[in-house]
């Protein structure tokens, strides 16, 4: 099984590649939660001579000022066998086995970031890995040197600039700090130790490193230093002898550098009972050691978070929605699905799965009677308007037996006003259905994100309901025109007939229609329109329901999907118009998910061998 910090390295580089460091984003990372060791000390303090003992090879950009300018990040990967080797992430095809060739790229990569000739930083890092039988499995961060003033060619904000990189790094509580600081300087002044005593004032999480040890003034050591009492530390101190400037000009061989350096702790005095916890071979050992216990302290967390973070990029996934397909078969499945969830949600609120078919009810049992109930049949029944109608009826010929076609044209101008309320509960409903397609579109995710797609669809649905409505509207008033053209005979026979007017020519028309007979007629044609407003509340809304409601659900979107069928591909194209930025967002998330995941599975699969 990979080690510990094999397994981070992975996670990390698969972090970067992505982009996946927070920025812009209100879901976690799982970078920041990785720890890493951020190498920290300030301009000639030996930083990057420490980093090359530990490498054991000549890779890092030399010179006077700031030679570092943006963050490098050193992944040490140790393999049992075969050349050493070195990649960087922005060339992922390309080995470098010439180290000399690596330095190279590390300064024209800075200078593609920074500008040729420049003398500015940049927060942007660099990425490099490199495979060595020579190297224990580490993940290092080489900052800037802090400086104290600016030059030539710098800006003035150079040195704050330099400050917020390095404590953007070494402020996360899963930092390790490195502090360099060199011995033949006081220490009271060193860049490295002020910074770290600031970020970490229990020194928890901060190495010490001494440098040029060998270099300090005659008479004098660094012992004091090294066993904690010049200033005390958590973790011991550790010195370490760098190349001088001789032998990196002679390209001294790192691993006899290493030797002379034991060498020199064995042979000098005053180290040599601390020999076993010095020099850079040392140094990178236990910062190895200590890096993975860190990681193990730090499992439980890391895996709450990328469960989290799996949970919130799932639901983010999710609410993104699918991708669009590439053919017009694949389009136009995707168009017809979408199109049958916006169906299937207008047909649960009229089903009442979900809210507002129940409108529809209220019309029937509340609107619509109510409409019929104001007609006020008793006003079209006045005692003028019977005698008028009655009279008007009989023409030129008295009736002899009843006043039949007073009657009809009495009945029949009761019954047409029914028009009216049944009308009205057609709009009504048809309103209702309006709104809870606009409900339904606005609840179907998957037309959020294809507005010409959600466009068509509402167009289309509208449409379909107010065909629906005219042929409901056809059916409802056929229903009213019906009972006026057909009176139920059965209810006027049963009326008790009065022998005496029947109609003597003799008498005077305004006789033959005194009041007491105006109103029993009057009292007949309200009783039968009663009995037919009564039928009308049954069967309108049944007629209703039919051609609107149940019409809405069975066929909402037919012809739609007849003129979907024969769309070529490019206006199929067209009404999948998706934002890029979402497009992109989505890819973006399905990648970090993919990541997350297998970090899930890697990391599972080392708590469980613990």
């Amino acid at each position: 099984m990979e080690s510990l910090i094999s397994l981070v390295n992975k996670i990390q580089r698969a972090c970067t590649a992505l982009g996946d460091h927070g920025e812009g984003s209100s879901l976690p990372t799982l970078w920041d939660s990785l720890p890493a060791i951020a190498v920290v000390g300030g301009q000639s303090s030996g930083k990057s001579s420490v980093l090359e003992s530990v490498v054991g090879k000549d890779f890092l950009p030399r010179g006077a000022g700031i030679v570092t300018r943006r963050p490098l990040v050193l992944q040490l990967h140790r393999i049992d066998e075969g050349k050493e080797y070195a990649e960087f992430m922005h060339l992922p095809k390309k080995k470098f086995t010439d180290f000399a060739a690596v330095r190279k790229e590390i300064s024209d990569e800075t200078d593609r970031e920074t500008g040729p000739s420049s003398k500015v930083i940049s927060t942007v890092p660099i990425h490099l890995s490199i495979f060595s039988p020579n190297v224990v499995n580490l993940t290092l961060v080489d900052l800037p040197g802090l400086t104290k003033v600016a030059v030539d060619g710098q800006p003035e904000s150079i040195v704050q600039d330099i400050e917020n990189m390095v404590r953007s790094f070494i402020e996360k509580p899963n930092c390790i700090i490195l502090a360099i600081s060199p011995a033949n300087q006081d220490l009271a002044t060193s860049d490295a130790i002020k910074i770290s005593r600031e970020v970490d004032p229990k020194g928890d999480r901060t190495f010490g490193v001494l440098t040029k040890i060998d270099l300090m003034d005659q008479g004098t050591n660094a012992v004091d230093i090294l066993e904690g009492r010049g200033y005390k530390l958590r973790y011991p101190w550790v010195g370490v002898v760098n190349r001088s400037q001789a032998d990196i000009n002679k390209s001294v061989d790192m691993i006899a550098a290493r030797r002379r350096e034991r060498d020199y702790f064995k042979s000098t005095p005053e180290y040599s009972h601390l020999t076993e916890r010095m020099g850079s071979e040392y140094l990178g050992k236990m910062l190895s050691k200590h890096l993975e216990v860190v990681i193990k302290s730090r499992i439980p967390g890391l895996q709450s978070l990328i469960t989290k973070t799996i949970s919130e990029l799932e639901t983010e996934l999710s609410r993104l929605g699918k991708p669009v397909a590439a053919d017009a078969g694949g389009k136009l499945y995707m168009i017809m699905e979408i199109c049958r969830a916006f169906d299937q949600t207008f047909k649960e609120h009229l089903d009442g799965t979900r809210s507002g078919g129940e409108k529809v009810n209220s019309v029937f049992d509340n609107q619509f009677p109510a409409a019929i109930k104001r007609l006020q049949f008793d006003k079209h029944l006045s005692m003028d308007n019977v005698r008028k109608l009655i009279t008007e009826a009989d023409g030129y010929q008295p009736h002899l037996i009843a006043p039949e076609q007073g009657y009809r044209r009495l009945i029949e101008s009761c019954l047409v006003s029914i028009r009216g309320p049944a009308e009205a509960a057609v709009d009504a409903v048809h309103s209702i259905l309006k709104d809870l397609i606009h409900k339904s579109i606005s609840e179907t995710s998957e037309l959020k994100q294809y507005p010409t797609l959600r466009v068509e669809v509402s167009g289309a649905a509208v449409d379909s309901l107010d065909r629906m409505r005219d042929e409901s509207r056809k059916a409802t008033l056929l229903l009213v025109d019906m009972e006026s053209g057909y009176l139920t005979v059965e209810f006027f026979r049963k009326l008790p007939q009065d022998s005496e007017k029947g109609g003597n020519p003799t008498h005077s028309i305004f006789d033959r229609y005194n009041d007491a007979y105006l109103r029993r007629i009057g009292s007949n044609v309200l009783s039968y329109v009663n009995m037919v407003c009564a039928g009308l509340r049954n069967s309108i809304p049944k007629s209703i329901v039919y051609c609107q409601v149940r019409e809405a659900k069975r066929s909402l979107l037919d012809i739609f999907f007849t003129e979907l069928g024969q769309k070529e591909m490019s206006k199929l194209s067209k009404l999948l118009d998706e934002d890029p930025a979402v497009q992109q967002r989505r890819t973006s998330i399905a990648k970090r998910l993919e990541l997350y995941r297998s970090a899930q599975t890697d990391i599972e699969a080392v708590a469980w061998s613990k």
